[in-house]
């Protein structure tokens, strides 16, 4: 009789069914894809934003969709005892907490200048004209909301000696873009977190790492993309374009694997990278 060779662990992410996340800013546009990604591989979803009403309603469409247990919680992101709060509720709901994705930040018209000192166009403002509120805000939003995130969803997977932490950077960090100097300083500081974190709690079991988006069309930046007069691209969305190999912007949905991948035991012995996903913008020197 022919000896059964031994089994194999699958190799999909069968083993994120059942399990737990917390994203913070999940209604947002990148969030909501991400959120859809995780519904439909069986991950209980704990949807964290300041609208409850927004993140509740999201939940509720994920859960008749994918038939995912999902629920929205109200936190704000840059309140510590908001998070607590949060974290109560979702480990009453659904039990201890697996995955914590910082999905909260973004930029603001307030924290964005011309392309340089000696723009031509007299409404531009420079670096020296920025409000120093407005940058602090967007910053804030970014790298403290990461921080203090992983500090209270944090604690808890060191305590249960397993979870994954993955965190939102963007190319900006990498390559720092003309007229958005606070995002970029922000994202930027999201990398050297990442890894500062992956050390610190490596041997508690639980793994940190991060995904660098390319472009993506969002709330947040249509405004520097796409002329609201006409619909069509800007001069620097023309740029961004010529710039990405593959021609094109991202969609939210082009994310879903790489965070799928990053949460799974088949990534079990990464942590601490900055992953990109850009259609080839890292890659491509310009010529």
């Amino acid at each position: 009789m022919a000896q059964q060779a031994p089994s194999s662990p699958r190799l999909d992410f069968a083993d994120l069914e059942g399990r737990v996340c917390v994203i913070t800013g999940g209604a947002g546009i990148i969030g909501r894809a991400i959120c859809e990604g995780l519904a439909r591989s069986g991950v209980k979803t704990a949807i964290l934003g300041r609208n409850a009403e927004t993140a509740c309603s999201l939940a509720e469409n994920l859960q008749k969709k994918y038939h995912t247990p999902s629920i929205g919680v109200a936190a704000s992101v840059l309140d510590r005892e908001s998070l607590i709060q949060a974290r109560a509720i979702v480990e009453a709901e659904f039990g201890a907490v697996d995955f914590l994705i910082n999905c909260a930040g973004g930029n603001s018209p307030k924290a964005t200048t011309g392309v340089g000192v000696f723009d031509p166009n007299p409404e531009s403002k420079t670096f020296f004209d920025l409000d120093p509120e407005g940058f602090s805000d967007v910053f804030n939003l970014n790298f403290h909301g990461t921080v203090l995130s992983c500090q209270v969803f944090g604690e808890s997977m060191a305590q249960k000696g397993k979870g994954v932490i993955l965190n939102i950077s963007s190319m900006n960090s990498f390559r720092p873009l003309t007229k958005i100097p606070a995002y970029s300083a922000a994202k930027a500081s999201i990398n050297n977190f990442t890894q500062w974190l992956a050390v610190h709690l490596a041997k508690s079991g639980v793994r940190v790492n991060a995904i660098a988006p390319g472009f993506f069309l969002t709330d947040q930046n249509r405004f520097l993309l796409i002329d609201k007069e006409t619909g069509n691209p800007t001069i620097r969305g023309n740029k961004i374009i010529e710039n990405t190999p593959m021609g094109k912007y991202g969609q939210p949905e082009h994310l879903q694997g790489a965070v799928l991948f990053l949460l799974s035991d088949l990534s079990s012995f990464i942590t601490g990278i900055i992953l990109p996903v850009d259609g080839g913008y890292s890659a491509f020197g310009g010529v």
